[in-house]
C-alpha cells in the first residue's frame, strides 16, 4: 500500500517495539494518548520502571499531575525521534509523532492553545491532538495560525470532519496573510470510525432497533468516504486519518485515497497476514442499500453522515463523543493514579 498507492500508514501506538515495526514496514507517523500510554507502559514496563522514580526525583516539588505529563512528554519524545528521518524526507508532512492534549481540557480553548504550544517544542515533528468539540475548534484555528500542526480527535461524523477543515482553512490563511510559512505544516483530521459503528451498535441495542448486522460494520466507512470527497471538493489543506480499527475494511476500503491510515500494532499484523487484496478502493461508493438502511433507521447515522447533521454545539452531546472522552478522561486518571503509588507507597 505505502509503495503503490498515497495512502500513507501510521502506527497508532508510540511503543518503541511496535513503532519500529511498524517503520520496517513503511509507517511514517504515530500517535500517542492516555489509553495508548497507559497500554505502552504495560508493555515495555522495563524500559520505564526505573526512569519513573527518577523523574519523581527531579522533580521534587511536582503534583502527581505534573509527574505524569513529564512521563507523556518522555515518552512522546522517543517516538517522535523515531520518526525524525520521515519527517525530514517528507518536508514535515509525515514523520510526526501525535500527543494529545489533556483531555479534561475539552471545554477549555485557551488552555487547550497553552498545552498544544508547549507541545510543539518538545519536539520539531510532534503534532498535537485536539478534540473536535467547541473550544477545540476554536483552538486548533488559533494554533493552526501560530504555525502548529494538529490533529484533530474525538471526531467520527462529516460535519466534525468539515468544521475541522473549515477551522484549518482559517488558520492558514491568517497565517498566508502575513507571509508565514505553511509549507512545512502537516495537519490532519482523525475520523474514529471503529467508534461510530460501536456506538451506532449500542443506539440499536438502547433502541431495540432490528437491521443487517453486517450493515453496523459499514458506518464509518461511509461517514470517511463521505468526508473524503468534500474534502478533495473543496480543497482543504489536510488529510483524513483513519483510526479506531474494528475490522478490515477500515484499512481496505481507504487504499488509494489521499489518506493516513492508523491501525494499532495487532491490527497491522493481521493486516500483513491476512490475503486483503491491496487494491484502491477509496473512490468506490459504499453499497446503497447499506447506507440507505443505516439512514432510515438510525438518527445518529443521519447526523454522522448528512453535511449539516449536527451544529458545532452538538458536537460535545454526540453519544461516541461523550463514550470517548470518558474513556480517555478515565485512562489519564489511572496514569495518575499510578504515579500516586509511586509518590505515596501503600
Amino acid at each position: 500500500m505505502t509503495c503503490t498507492t498515497p495512502t500513507v500508514l501510521w502506527n497508532d501506538s508510540c511503543a518503541i517495539g511496535e513503532l519500529t515495526y511498524a517503520i520496517e514496514r513503511g509507517a511514517v507517523g504515530a500517535t500517542a494518548n492516555p489509553v495508548i500510554v497507559g497500554e505502552v507502559l504495560k508493555k515495555e514496563w522495563d524500559l520505564w520502571k526505573e526512569r519513573i522514580p527518577q523523574i519523581i526525583r527531579e522533580m521534587p516539588t511536582a503534583t502527581e499531575d505534573e509527574v505524569t505529563w513529564r512521563l507523556i512528554e518522555e515518552m512522546s519524545v522517543r517516538g517522535a525521534a523515531l520518526l525524525r528521518p520521515a519527517f525530514e524526507e517528507s518536508g514535515g508532512h509525515n514523520g510526526r509523532l501525535s500527543i494529545q492534549t489533556d483531555p479534561r481540557l475539552y471545554r477549555d480553548s485557551q488552555r487547550i492553545l497553552e498545552q498544544a504550544l508547549h507541545f510543539d517544542t518538545l519536539a520539531p515533528n510532534m503534532i498535537v491532538k485536539i478534540p473536535v468539540v467547541g473550544a477545540g475548534l476554536q483552538a486548533i484555528e488559533e494554533v493552526t495560525y501560530r504555525g502548529v500542526s494538529i490533529n484533530a480527535t474525538v471526531s467520527f461524523t462529516v460535519p466534525q470532519a468539515i468544521a475541522v477543515g473549515e477551522a484549518v482553512e482559517r488558520g492558514l490563511r491568517r497565517r498566508e496573510g502575513e507571509g508565514k510559512d505553511i509549507g512545512s505544516m502537516g495537519p490532519v483530521c482523525t475520523i474514529m470510525v471503529g467508534r461510530l459503528d460501536n456506538w451506532l451498535k449500542v443506539v440499536a441495542e438502547q433502541q431495540n432497533i432490528i437491521t443487517n448486522p453486517g450493515y453496523l460494520e459499514w458506518a464509518g466507512v461511509a461517514v470517511m468516504k463521505k468526508a473524503y470527497r468534500i474534502y478533495k471538493e473543496r480543497g482543504y489543506r489536510l488529510r483524513l486519518l483513519s483510526a479506531a480499527f474494528r475490522n478490515h475494511m477500515h484499512w481496505s476500503e481507504f487504499i488509494g485515497g489521499d489518506v493516513v491510515i492508523s491501525p494499532p500494532h495487532l491490527w497491522q499484523k493481521r493486516f500483513n497476514a491476512s490475503d486483503v487484496k491491496v487494491v484502491p478502493r477509496m473512490q468506490e461508493p459504499v453499497a446503497a442499500e447499506i447506507v440507505d438502511g443505516l439512514y432510515l433507521k438510525f438518527a445518529d447515522f443521519r447526523r454522522a453522515y448528512d453535511e449539516d447533521g449536527m451544529t458545532v454545539t452538538e458536537f460535545e452531546a454526540f453519544g461516541a463523543t461523550r463514550r470517548t472522552l470518558r474513556q480517555f478522561i478515565a485512562a489519564y486518571a489511572e496514569l495518575v493514579r499510578l504515579m500516586r503509588d509511586y509518590m505515596i507507597p501503600g
